[in-house]
């Protein structure tokens, strides 16, 4: 990683409106951010040359088309979450394999799927992503995974589900702010206490917000970055993380997943430490993901992160500021800006970094860490810096 730390940068972004219900096709939501990321970057699509999409959406020789893109010398459609489609970008133009890669990701949720099933977020979630991991023997459906580790947690460390209850609030309280968030109802303890269980220990707010929506990065050379219009956001540092035990029902405790992989690996390749990151980006696509992110990450002690909250929430905003100065997820995250799998935590690290953030601007911006991904098979972690 030291001789790719800082020598590719993201240079374009793009996005769309998330809805519940779009009404739209996934490929015209993924078009639409891509054209936004090109020509926020200021190039032309002639200078694309590589394309890296997901199995979740279109795949990148269809978006190749549809944009009329010449002639591409590398392009991938690896599994999301979307730390996989960035690093992969990453790795190819610092390789020589591209010089310009234009990456996207879409959520889709109406394909296949009865009205009434659209209007109820936890229902079959449509999209060959959710269908395959529903299907697959080998994977647990997410909630079914999850909700017993949930349980696991609450039990070991003899928290309430409070914990959980913050990380939503915070969540709802930061997208408020936000108007491209799905999601902006104020959001209380009681509330949360009072939702209906989709499996315990998990309520509805536990679990991300699936919307119609798309986002898309231009990602290419610090070199060539510099000639460009906007601040260029450097991958500091990225890693993924696995454990040899990679499945919800085999793992063999709560401090042994991808997650501490990825600390571990994180700490060790970043020049940037805790105490000089600005935002924190911990995916929260189910809540006890989001928890143990701080833990893992070594922001407080296993087990600790409720005490962590009670420490860092500022009454004012009724949300987290870690340090007092460190906001959490402030584009609202999975739960409340919308479900895509972490291509929002990039959008927004990016918006932040470069100071475009608008209202929820933090002053000073520099240091984004993005911990996007779960805890079992898909987990990682990219430490984003820029020098604007």
């Amino acid at each position: 990683m030291s001789d790719i730390k800082d020598r590719v940068a993201i240079v374009g972004l793009g996005t769309t409106e998330y809805s519940r219900n779009s009404g739209r096709t996934s490929a015209s939501l993924v078009l639409e951010a891509c054209i936004a990321a090109i020509r926020d970057a200021g190039i032309e699509r002639d200078e694309i040359d590589g394309l890296c999409g997901s199995n979740r959406v279109i795949p990148a020789h269809q978006v190749q088309g549809a944009l009329g893109i010449p002639a591409c010398t590398w392009w991938a459609n690896p599994t999301v979450p979307f730390q996989h489609q960035l690093i992969e970008a990453m790795n190819a133009v610092h390789a020589g394999s591209a010089q310009t890669v234009l990456v996207y990701h879409g959520n889709y949720r109406a394909t296949g799927v009865s009205r009434s099933a659209i209007a109820d977020p936890f229902r079959e979630r449509a999209g060959p992503g959710f269908n395959v991991l529903a299907s697959d023997p080998d994977t647990f459906a997410s909630p079914v995974g999850y909700a017993p580790w949930a349980g696991r947690y609450l039990e070991q460390f003899g928290v309430g589900r409070e914990v959980f209850g913050k990380v939503a609030i915070n969540s709802r309280s930061n997208a408020i702010a936000n108007e491209h968030a799905a999601m902006r109802k104020p959001l209380t303890m009681e509330d949360y206490l009072s939702a209906r269980m989709v499996r315990e220990p998990l309520t509805a707010f536990d679990m991300d917000y699936p919307v119609d929506g798309a986002d898309a990065f231009i990602v290419t050379s610090t070199e060539r970055a510099l000639d460009l219009p906007h601040v260029p956001v450097l991958i500091h540092a990225a890693v993924m993380g696995q454990t040899d035990l990679p499945y919800e029902d085999q793992v063999t405790d709560l401090g042994h997943t991808g997650q501490q992989i990825v600390a571990r690996e994180m700490w060790r390749r970043s020049d940037v430490r805790r105490d000089d990151i600005d935002v924190f980006f911990p995916y929260d696509g189910f809540t006890i993901i989001c928890v143990r992110w701080f833990e893992a990450l070594g922001f407080c002690g296993d087990g600790e992160a409720d005490a962590l909250f009670d420490d860092s929430w500022d009454a004012a905003t009724n949300r987290l500021l870690l340090g007092g100065r460190v906001p959490v997820n402030t584009h609202g995250g999975s739960l409340s800006d919308g479900g895509v799998q972490g291509s929002n935590h990039f959008r927004e690290a990016v918006d932040q970094l470069r100071g475009t953030a608008g209202a929820r601007q933090v002053a000073g911006a520099r240091h984004a860490l993005v911990a996007p991904g779960g805890m079992f098979f898909n987990s990682g972690g990219v430490m984003l810096r820029s020098d604007g």
